[in-house]
């Protein structure tokens, strides 16, 4: 999870991106919230420009650009503090960011194994016999 110093968005143990290369903006909220919704700029949008950085390097950088591409948004109005949005959206800007950057595993194609292939079978058959019972009898019979 990302965290936040006086200098930095630290996002994983190897990048910390300086908050001077991160642009926040300040409007007002949508919603409810009557008088002090209305006159307050409490939401935040915290903007990155990932290919104007310095702190990412150039895979990082790559990988960022391909997951989000060249600019990373995040935002928050969620309370009514500017302070309290702004950590908000600096913490979102960061999990973005640091979720880019996870090395995801591709999935390995297995084939079903031959005990699995012989259960299906039997619970078909068992099936199949459970509604052939239902079944009226013959008019031969």
């Amino acid at each position: 999870m990302a965290s936040i110093t006086e200098t930095h968005l630290i996002v994983n143990r190897g990048l910390s991106i300086p908050l001077n290369e991160i642009e926040l903006r300040a409007s007002r909220s949508s919603g409810p919230g009557g008088q002090h919704a209305n006159k307050t700029e409490s939401r935040i949008e915290a903007v990155y420009d990932v290919t104007k950085s310095s702190a990412p390097t150039d895979s990082q950088r790559a990988k960022i650009v391909k997951r989000h591409g060249a600019v990373v948004r995040a935002t928050a109005q969620d309370e009514r503090s500017q302070l309290r949005n702004r950590e908000l959206a600096l913490t979102r800007l960061g999990m973005r960011i640091a979720d880019a950057l996870v090395i995801r595993r591709s999935r390995v194609a297995t084939k079903p194994s031959r005990a699995s292939k012989q259960r299906r079978v039997a619970e078909k058959k068992a099936r199949s016999q459970t509604k052939a019972a239902r079944r009226r009898p013959a008019a031969d019979d």
